[in-house]
């Protein structure tokens, strides 16, 4: 398999050390397996069942991720089906990239990584590397919640606060991948090879359906980019006769994919790096919005923002169902108020409330 930069087009070999083209373009696969429903190993209960549909590797590193339960709730006097996401191993839908992603730099014999998060992301990479005997460094925003701080801490990677706005920690952990791995869940096409399998398990559980919509917290958009790729993937196969209408839903406080959207702008705006409840998604500068706004206007979709009294009332909503999940994780949720029109509509629920700042 080979990458593909998405701006010049430059190919080079997956086994790369490089996390992004000389030109500044960011990676894509080339080329991707196809879907074939025949190659799913029912007897896997984790997205490992679809290892047909992801790039070949010999021994993947897992801890059971994936199939997640597909559950009904409401909000707002809608109902729809929330997908527990926050049931992963480390507590969030990272691990469905990073098992994807270690599982290569094992294979690749890499000994030691780098990488910059507000928390999850980190977890993730720290406890599959600690799986794979990796050894992992993280750079991450020193305003971070300190439960995701204490988790990275517990798996033994070295933690490396650092202060000012949250691009700090990507430059910082940049230079230090002058001299080790960039195991970058943003600059990385190997994450979007796991987030896709969402989709695929969603169209299992609905019995062979997509839903007429999704809705995603969304700042550099990993999750939402894997389940256009896994639903474009299931379409291409003749097994959905329409894509899902993919909705982000960001911040107010920082939107720029709304800004982009909505003024329908050729270039991303600068936008303010407001405060808000959901760190998770407080990124000015997605790496891969072309890519992501390509995904909402081909399947229908659009951007919705959301206010942190509105994060903070779904958080609560979802709570008086048995739901748990930090602010980040309710942001989809609280979309719901805005919109979308359709019907059959399934959020994933992105992360666990027990990572969250608590008072």
């Amino acid at each position: 398999m080979r990458l593909v930069c998405t701006e010049c087009g430059q190919e080079l070999a997956l086994a790369t050390r490089r996390w992004r083209c000389e030109c500044g373009g960011v990676f894509e696969l080339a080329e991707r397996p196809r879907f074939r429903p025949e190659a799913i190993n029912a007897e896997s209960f984790s997205l490992w069942r679809y290892r047909a549909m992801l790039p070949a590797l010999k021994e993947p590193i897992s801890l059971g991720e994936g199939w997640t339960p597909l559950v009904p709730a409401h909000a707002y006097k809608r109902e729809f089906l929330a997908k527990l996401e926050f049931l992963a191993p480390t507590g969030s839908f990272k691990d469905r990239g990073t098992t994807v992603l270690v599982s290569f730099l094992r294979e690749l014999g890499v000994d030691a990584v780098v990488e910059d998060s507000s928390g999850n992301a980190a977890a993730s990479l720290a406890a599959y590397c600690a799986r794979a005997k990796i050894r992992c460094r993280i750079f991450v925003p020193a305003h971070a919640s300190p439960a995701k701080l204490a988790q990275i801490r517990a798996y033994g990677a070295e933690l490396i606060p650092v202060e000012g706005p949250r691009e700090n920690a990507s430059l910082a952990a940049q230079q230090a991948a002058q001299r080790s791995y960039y195991a970058s869940h943003v600059y990385s096409p190997l994450i979007l090879e796991g987030t896709k399998t969402i989709a695929y398990e969603v169209w299992e559980q609905l019995g062979g359906r997509a839903p007429e919509a999704m809705l995603f917290p969304t700042g550099h958009g990993t999750l939402l980019l894997g389940a256009y790729y896994g639903f474009r993937d299931l379409f291409d196969a003749g097994l959905i006769e329409k894509m899902p209408a993919l909705y982000a839903v960001q911040s107010q406080a920082c939107a720029p994919l709304a800004k982009v959207f909505h003024e329908d702008l050729a270039g991303l705006p600068d936008v303010p790096q407001g405060e808000t409840i959901a760190e998770g998604i407080r990124i000015r500068r997605p790496v891969r919005w072309r890519a992501i706004l390509k995904a909402l206007r081909e399947t229908g979709g659009g951007v919705i923002t959301v206010s942190d009294d509105e994060i903070i009332a779904a958080q609560r909503e979802l709570a008086h169902q048995g739901l748990y999940v930090e602010p980040t994780a309710a942001v989809a949720v609280a979309g719901l108020r805005e919109g979308p029109g359709e019907r059959s509509i399934v959020i994933p629920l992105t992360g666990s409330g027990l990572k969250a700042h608590h008072k």
